[in-house]
Order: C-alpha cells, then structure tokens, then sequence
C-alpha cells in the first residue's frame, strides 16, 4: 500500500521514483481524451499528474479526466523527476473523485476574475471569501499571518511573560467613545472592548509581565487600507517599567517578527513581489526616536496644515514615514491629544509619556503604548479634565489605591504589520474574513 505524502515532501527531491499517494485539490487540468495533466495542489504546493489510458482502468480515466477545478482527489502514482515547472511530476496508477464540483455551478474564482482584481480585492472576490481562501495569494498571506502569530507568542514566553486574558464585554471606552460598539446586555448597556489595557491593568499586580492576542473592536467608518472594525490585538503589560522599557519592547518584537519571516516565509514573500533584503534591514535595525514637536515642524515644512495638539491621522502619518527606511518611534504627544491613562511627563506635563511606533512605505502606526498615570490623585486628575464619568472606572481607579507602582505597555495591530511586512494593497488581505463598516458577511 503507497504512503501517503504531502506534495510539499515530494517537491523537495526525496521520493524519486517512489509510489505514493497524494491527496488534494484539482488546480488546473488539459489534455486529450488518451491522456490527461492535472495540476493537483495541497496547502504544501502543487504538482502535475500525468493520467495516462491504459495506464490507469477507464473508470479511473473518465473520472479524473472530468474532475473539474476544486475538485478534491486521491490518487496513487510513481514520482519521476522532469525538467518542466515543478521539477517532479506523478504518473498516475490510480485514483479517485473524493468531492466533486457540479458542473452547472463551477468554481467562480477564475483567472479573469483574479486578473479583475490585479493584486487587490474586488466586491465579487469578498463576497466569495470562502472559496478565494484557496487561491495562492491567500494561502501565502494566511501563512504569513500564522508565522507573526507563532513570532509573537515566541518573544513573550521566551521572556517569561505570562499570557492572560480579558473581558470582550466592557462598561466604558479606551480609545474613545465614538468608536464604540454599543451592544444591548439584558437591559444594561455593554460594548465590545477596543483594548485589553485597563483589564490588563489590573493583572499587573498580580502577574508584572503579561501578555495577549485577542480580537478588539472598534467602530470606525474609516475606510482607509488599513482600519477594520474587528482586528487582532497583540498587548502587553510591565510592572515597574517606562516608556522607555516599553519602546525597547515593542521595537524587540517587531524586529523578532521580521527575523522569523524572513526565516521561515522567504518563499512566500517572495512570490508576492516583496524584497526579502528589506524585511532582513527591518529586523536588523534599530529604530529612531523622533518627538512629536519635531514631527508636527517636518510635516509642516512639507506643507500639512497641522496645529501643536492635534493628533496624528493616516494622511499625516503617510507623509510623514515616507521618508522612513525602518520604523521609527514617536513619542511625547501633547497631553490633550491621548487619553487619561497616559501618564504625563514629570519633567513637562504639557507632554505625555507615550509613543507610536510608525512603519515605512507608508503604512504608519503599528504600536501604540506608553507608560499608565499609576497614581490615584493623577488618575482622577487625568478622568477628570476630561469630563470623563468616573463610575465605569472604579475598578481601574481601584488599582492605584492598593500599591500603585509605575508600569506601561503596548498595543500592536497585527493585521497591520502582516500588511505591511507582506506588502498588502489593503489591510483585508491579510485576514480571512474581514469585517469593516459594509460588510459583515460571509
């Protein structure tokens, strides 16, 4: 009885001559009605079956012959080594239809559709997202994403950091109550949490080094290339550690997320056009420090209408890293422009000890953390000014009146550095099903 293989083992060159079994999907198929090549493909790559009459019963012939695109096989055959596309090909001695696809409703992701979409996504092609799972392009970028996924996990153990998780269901808001997903929770009024931080907060105490990966939502009718209104959260939490310590952190995880790819996808990369001597300089690097004073004086030299105290959006964020080779932090925000949480600076209040960590070719903020106000009179001071209500915070309130100590953390969006590491047009490449303000299906 054959053994069955990936195709992906059959490529690499050690199963010369060898009979196996292979079992996948039909990529493409041609031929005559004495022999047939169907391109049969698996999550490991795909490989040329060469389906010969006489070779095979007829029954098996007329069979494989009339397997139609996404059809799912079986089939048994000697691996021969050829000098054509894939280097090995399969001379089919028998096999099976396993799955078949209805002639009357064929496979509708075809060449001209993917043409139509040149790299990107049309509405056909998100409307029909679980079937163009199966392409190539998103094969490659859901193994990307499951590499940065494993290289995040990876940093965080290897330093002892322990992985804890949050609520989704939360009283009040952490980057703001107009992104707020507001749900009815039997006759009380709840929302889908935007950030793991204040529940982090309080685990800090308890467990000094933490970590997540959770989903976080924010309601946000951006349309931009880059925001979804449901996306994955990689944060962290420091007991005893700065801003400064937080930077080091976050500039360290991204420089090992870079690393691993370049080690484990180059393949991958590769084959969707990105250059793999530029991920190796972003993991090699260091990344500069730039104050948001000095940002705020560049954007304003190359003619952005911006005012000292404004946040920094997309656009501004575009202008401003397309003159970025590696990443670089921004720090120092005005304290008007960020949330009670962020703590002000000791040595100027007027300033916030926080950053963002903004990619190159234009993709922008990626990290956003700083070190937390841990005091209760700064904390109410901060809830305060802002006419926050105080009530939904009590428990986070809470945490400074029991051995408040200085701690900081971050949020990087994962969906963003899988864009921007895989050279994605849009943000919705990069994960299976996206969710942004039109669409909420399939």
């Amino acid at each position: 009885m054959a053994k069955q293989y990936w195709i992906g083992d059959i490529l690499v060159g050690s199963h010369d001559e060898e009979v196996v079994e292979l079992c996948g999907w039909v990529h493409r198929t041609r031929g005559s009605n004495k022999i047939r090549f169907l391109v049969l493909r698996d999550s490991t790559g795909s490989l040329q079956c060469v389906i010969k009459k006489g070779a095979v019963d007829d029954e098996c012939f007329d069979a494989l012959s009339g397997a139609l695109i996404e059809s799912s096989v079986r089939v048994t055959g000697q691996v021969i080594r050829t000098d054509r596309e894939h280097g090995y090909e399969l001379s089919v001695s028998t096999g099976n239809v396993v799955g078949a696809v209805n002639p009357d409703s064929p496979f509708p992701i075809t060449e001209s559709a993917m043409a139509e979409a040149d790299g990107g996504e049309t509405e056909f092609l998100l409307d029909n997202r679980h079937l163009y799972l199966r392409t190539s392009r998103m094969t490659k970028m859901l193994k990307i994403r499951s590499t940065v996924f494993g290289a995040v996990h990876s940093y965080f153990r290897d330093r002892d950091f322990i992985e804890y998780q949050a609520p989704n269901f939360v009283a009040g808001a952490v980057e703001g109550g107009s992104t707020l997903f507001e749900v009815p929770y039997f006759g009380k009024k709840a929302y889908l949490t935007q950030s793991w931080q204040l529940y982090a907060e309080a685990a800090m105490p308890a467990l000094e080094r933490l970590y997540t990966i959770a989903p976080s939502f924010r309601a946000e009718k951006s349309r931009t290339r880059r925001h979804l209104t449901e996306f994955w959260h990689a944060e962290m939490e420091i007991a005893w550690g700065g801003n400064q310590e937080v930077m080091e952190h976050g500039e360290a995880l991204v420089r090992s997320i870079a690393q691993s790819l370049v080690e484990e996808r180059e393949d991958e990369l590769s084959e969707l056009g990105r250059d793999i001597d530029m991920i190796q300089k972003y993991a090699d690097s260091k990344y500069p420090r730039m104050r948001y004073d000095e940002a705020v004086e560049t954007l304003q030299s190359k003619g952005v209408e911006i005012e000292w105290g404004q946040d920094l959006d997309y656009s501004k964020e575009k202008i401003l890293t397309q003159d970025f080779e590696v990443p670089h932090f921004l720090t120092h925000y005005p304290r008007v422009a960020k949330p009670f949480y962020h703590r002000p600076d000791p040595e100027d209040p007027k300033y916030v000890l926080c950053h963002d960590l903004l990619a190159p070719e234009g993709y922008g903020e990626i990290i956003g953390g700083g070190e937390r106000t841990w005091s209760e009179k700064e904390i109410l001071e901060r809830i305060d000014e802002e006419g926050t209500p105080r009530e939904p915070y009590e428990f986070y309130i809470d945490i400074r009146r029991y051995g408040g100590v200085p701690h900081g953390g971050f949020g990087m969006g994962i969906d963003r550095v899988c864009a921007w590491l895989s050279g994605a047009d849009h943000i919705r490449e990069t994960i299976p099903f996206p969710r942004d303000s039109r669409r909420v299906t399939p």
